[in-house]
């Protein structure tokens, strides 16, 4: 195992390359950068400004300017000197290649640079909107698998009861209502939408949480834990259960289980000791793939809504203003966990079922 978990860590880095290479390709060449960011900005002042003095059309500023050619959308009547002293400041002055290699040499000394618009290093802003994606992802997941892996069981053991009955059409409405309008009734309800003021509307803590004892703190952190979360597990159990329930329910009419049951093995054992390690393979390996969807996409809506600033939302804001140093930063890190969890599931697979030797894969 040591060889196989070695030579998995070594293709991290191909990989790595890889993907952020294909991605500077396509962020490059899309349209609205940076540098039309700031131009649009600028019209934008400019255009306002006369307005308020009366001077007509807010572009006539820039038709007194050079008329020079652009590469820039927009940049048409602006002084090209401008644009050249924001070409530098961004680094386009230099060749697409000398940018993204030079963008690897400093990721390999975790220097992520510094975001274009909020003057503040990439990496400082990823060490502080870390911790709320991460406290969604991990309590989300937690009570997905906490709750949907005994609820599948007890359904595919009690299969077309009363309770296999109801508790599906729970997961029916579960599965049909998205986190997102879940959370706003949540929000309506319990939140001093309209009726109940029972939890936080916002943020991860409390104003003055530093001066709590840990009591206090640890109370608090929950507190405003319990809506979002509560919102992304509703959304998220519903697949997880029907995986546990149908994986199950395809064991338990497996000959080995009708072998051990004939040889008077309590339901208990054949339940727990033959079944359940063989049913919860397909389970466990899907554990890196629920939970990077979580972390990644399930807590955008979910970290606006309850003006939550984590990280999701961060790339999202830094995705729509073009900033290319916070854009590629958290693709690294966002990247970097996902290979690790795939990691981390391969393993847990091993441990679930030691007939299953890694070291010899070729993979």
């Amino acid at each position: 195992m040591p060889s196989y978990i070695l030579k998995r860590l070594l293709l991290v880095i191909p990989t790595l390359f890889g993907i952020m290479l294909i991605n500077f390709a396509i962020i490059q060449s899309a349209p609205g950068g940076p540098i039309e960011q700031i131009i649009s900005k600028v019209r934008g002042q400019a255009g306002d400004a006369e307005s308020r003095l009366g001077g007509g059309d807010g572009g006539s500023q820039f038709d007194k300017m050079s008329g020079n050619e652009s590469l820039y959308r927009g940049a048409q009547g602006i002084d090209p000197e401008f644009i050249k002293e924001l070409e530098k400041q961004f680094g386009f002055d230099k060749p697409a290649h000398e940018r993204f290699f030079k963008m690897i040499k400093d990721y390999i000394h975790l220097d992520f640079g510094k975001s274009y618009f909020r003057d503040t290093p990439v990496l400082t802003l990823i060490q502080q909107k870390l911790p709320v994606s991460i406290s969604l992802g991990l309590w989300t997941t937690l009570l997905i698998y906490l709750i949907s892996i005994p609820l599948g069981i007890r359904k595919a053991i009690r299969d077309g009861s009363r309770f296999d009955m109801w508790t599906s059409a729970v997961i029916v409405v579960g599965y049909a209502v998205p986190s997102f309008l879940f959370a706003l009734f949540l929000i309506l309800f319990f939140a001093g939408g309209s009726y109940f003021t029972w939890f936080p509307l916002k943020g991860l803590v409390s104003d003055g949480w530093e001066t709590f004892n840990w009591f206090h703190k640890a109370t608090d952190y929950l507190w405003h834990m319990v809506l979002p979360v509560t919102a992304m597990v509703i959304g998220g159990f519903a697949k997880l259960t029907l995986l546990t329930k149908n994986s199950f329910l395809e064991e338990i009419n497996k000959q080995y289980v009708i072998t051990a049951r004939a040889k008077g093995v309590s339901e208990h054992a054949v339940l727990y000791a033959h079944v359940f390690r063989n049913a919860m393979l397909i389970v466990i390996a899907g554990f890196p793939a629920a939970f990077i969807h979580i972390f990644f996409t399930s807590s955008l809506l979910i970290e606006f809504l309850f003006s939550l600033d984590g990280l999701g939302y961060m790339g999202f804001e830094a995705a729509l203003s073009r900033d290319y140093p916070l854009m590629f930063g958290t693709l690294f890190i966002y990247t970097l966990i996902g290979m690790v969890l795939q990691l981390i599931g391969d393993l847990t697979y091993m441990l679930v079922d030691r007939r299953i030797d890694l070291s010899a894969s070729r993979g």
